[in-house]
Order: structure tokens, then C-alpha cells, then sequence
């Protein structure tokens, strides 16, 4: 057992501006010079492990360097996607015309790519994960002490980007997409890397993709998608397995938002052991009051997001300290992480915030964990 809180992120983190142009570019298509963009990835994957280690973080990743976005790498990776793109309705910004005009402004949204699966589901490129997991461990070396952590797209959050144009059904679907992405999982974990599988899906599907649905049909699907993530990560231990709930990573209003209390009995049948999820921001920070009558399960370890990703505030490390506080007073301080909400850039080109403040932010939540383990240990 730590002894301490330890800290960690959900995964992107803001990349140098060289970098973003080239992601542009590849997700235009414009010609590279492959073996300049690898060099490229690898420099900023050093330099944002060592700004992870400087801001205080215990467990670190390489900040998703190499992707456009958390979700949409898989159509490099898989093969299958080559239908017409697609997008889904958002509730609650659908309420809000002038948010959802400010949100659609996003200057990389014209570069993002999400085509349809028309075609069999078969992998495509094993050696990008495996590159992936080489870098980061690679600049891990000059960081002795500190953890890996590495994240990739859930089955279900693939379904909801990429539309289904050629399976019978959403099953089918689902379960060819998990077997593709089980590759990808266990090649980070034969790289001695803990595997976060992100599972926007679980949540944000609620007022998005599944929003016609009742909440008990929508029950129903996340099932069906968790038993895709155990599936996928059946030759995994679940501890070192990381699983990431989110009700999307965007500045909207969120009163649409499937409350956890109606969705948690149905994420503690996944098989990752850590789970990490919204806690800080104003639709979900009161919902830490549900462990007062919810007995956390044998096994699991929460890491709420004790740091927002959308708001420029930098928390100060007090309030850090007691967000961490209510977790460990309810669950116990041997099964709670400190966490971020989301990351703070899941797309390329995305994220408002000034990257200084990002890591202002997580040095924050250092040494709110810092104050906090003073008390707790």
C-alpha cells in the first residue's frame, strides 16, 4: 500500500504548437517525412514526462503525444473505417444555440476525422501501441520512481464516434470492435505500462448517442459495453487496469447529465480496478455524498477528479486537500487516487486553457495531496 495519496491525470495534456500543425496535417493528409513526425512525437513525450515529474505527479503517461484525439487514433489503427463521417446531437448545448456556436468554434474540429465502419473490423498497425509504450518508458528512464500509465479508446466510445454502416447490429459491432482493440491493450500492458481504457460512452452516451433511449434501455447498452471492455481485457490483471468515466470533456452546460448514483452499480462490473471520474467540476462535485450509503466494492480504488480541466481558476491545494478528504473519510484513504476531471486537451487543437495554467493546476493538485496525506498518513 502507498503512503501516501498518490496523483495522477486522465491522460492528454496540451502539445507544443509544432506538433499540433503536424497532427493537423496528417489528419488532412498532407505528405510527411514519417521517420521527422516520430522524432517529432518522441521529443514532446520527454518533455512532457518531465513536466508531469516537475508539477509532482506519481503516475504519469506521455500526455497522448502521438494521437489526434483520445478517440479518433483507432481509425489509424483499425481497419474497417472508411464510410462518411458522422456527429450526434448534444442535449444539453442543444438547449444553449449560442454555447453550442461558441463549442463548434473549435478551430481543430475541421481536422477531426471520424468515418464510418463500412468494412470488417481488423487491425491494422500492432506497432503503434508498441511504439507508444517504448517512448514512454523510454523517458521514464531518466524518472526513476515514478509510474506509467497509458490510455486507449473502450470499445463503446469507438462505437459512438465511428457509425456502424456494415454489422447487422450494434453487438456485432461492438464486440469486432473490442477484439481489434484488444491488441492495443495488451501490448501496452506487456510494456509494464497500467492500461486506462477511457469510457465516455458510460456516461456522456446518455445525452448523446443514447439520448432516445430511457434510462433503464440505456442501462441495458452500458452493460453491453462494460462486458465489451472485460472481454477485451480478459488476459489483463485488474490491477493494472484503469478505467475513465466521463460526461464529456466540453464547456457546456451539462444539465443533462445521467447522475453517477443511477450508472455506479453497473461501473463496478468492469474489471479495472481504479476508476476514475468527474468530481470537481459544479454538475458532479456534490456527488461524492453517495458514499455515505454505497459501500465501494472489494478491490476497486476511486480517483475523483479533485482538479478541473475547463475552468482557468487554479484550486488552491486546501480545497485540493479537502476534496481528497471526503473521498478517504467514506471509502477509506487506502482506496482513493487524486485525479483531474478530464484531460485537458482530448483533441488536437482543443482545450482553452494556457498550458502553463494546465500544469499550474496540476501542481495544485500535488500539493493538495501533499496536505491531505499529512492528515490521512
Amino acid at each position: 500500500m502507498a503512503d501516501k495519496f498518490l496523483t495522477t491525470h486522465v491522460g492528454s495534456l496540451p502539445r507544443p504548437q509544432d506538433l499540433i500543425e503536424v497532427m493537423f496535417a496528417k489528419e488532412d493528409g498532407a505528405p510527411l517525412d514519417e521517420a521527422a513526425v516520430e522524432a517529432q512525437i518522441g521529443k514532446a513525450v520527454d518533455d512532457i514526462v518531465a513536466r508531469q515529474v516537475e508539477a509532482g505527479l506519481d503516475v504519469v503517461n506521455d500526455g497522448e503525444m502521438s494521437k489526434p484525439s483520445y478517440a479518433t487514433y483507432v481509425k489509424d489503427r483499425l481497419n474497417g473505417f472508411g464510410g462518411a463521417g458522422n456527429s450526434y446531437v448534444f442535449l444539453d448545448i442543444e438547449d444553449f444555440p449560442e454555447t453550442k456556436a461558441r463549442i463548434f468554434a473549435d478551430p481543430g474540429r475541421k481536422h477531426r476525422k471520424t468515418p464510418a465502419c463500412n468494412a470488417p473490423i481488423t487491425v491494422r498497425d500492432m506497432e503503434a501501441p508498441r511504439r507508444d509504450a517504448a517512448r514512454l518508458n523510454e523517458a521514464l528512464k531518466r524518472h526513476p520512481g515514478v509510474r506509467p500509465f497509458m490510455s486507449a479508446a473502450s470499445p463503446g466510445v469507438t462505437t459512438l464516434f465511428f457509425r456502424n454502416d456494415y454489422y447487422p447490429s450494434h453487438e456485432d459491432y461492438l464486440f469486432a470492435v473490442a477484439e481489434g482493440l484488444r491488441h492495443e491493450y495488451e501490448a501496452i500492458a506487456a510494456a509494464g505500462i497500467a492500461l486506462q481504457i477511457d469510457c465516455p460512452d458510460l456516461a456522456m452516451g446518455k445525452h448523446t448517442q443514447y439520448a432516445a433511449l430511457s434510462l433503464s434501455a440505456f442501462r441495458d447498452r452500458m452493460m453491453l459495453h462494460v462486458e465489451a471492455i472485460n472481454r477485451a481485457t480478459a488476459n489483463i490483471p485488474p490491477e493494472q487496469l484503469r478505467m475513465h468515466v466521463c460526461w464529456g470533456n466540453y464547456p457546456g452546460p451539462h444539465h443533462h447529465d445521467v447522475p453517477f448514483k443511477d450508472i455506479v452499480d453497473i461501473i463496478w462490473r468492469a474489471r479495472p480496478s481504479q476508476i476514475l471520474f468527474e468530481a470537481a467540476n459544479p454538475r458532479h462535485a456534490h456527488e461524492y455524498a453517495m458514499f455515505e450509503s454505497l459501500k465501494l466494492p472489494e478491490g476497486k480504488v476511486l480517483a475523483p477528479g479533485v482538479i478541473e480541466c475547463q475552468s482557468t481558476y487554479i484550486e488552491h491545494p486546501e480545497l485540493v486537500a479537502q476534496r481528497i478528504g471526503r473521498y478517504a473519510d467514506l471509502v477509506g484513504r487506502e482506496n482513493v487516487m487524486a485525479g483531474v476531471d478530464c484531460g485537458f486537451s482530448i483533441h488536437v487543437g482543443s482545450g482553452g486553457l494556457d498550458p502553463r495554467v494546465a500544469f499550474a493546476k496540476l501542481k495544485a493538485l500535488s500539493e493538495g495531496a501533499a496536505l491531505a496525506t499529512k492528515k490521512y498518513f
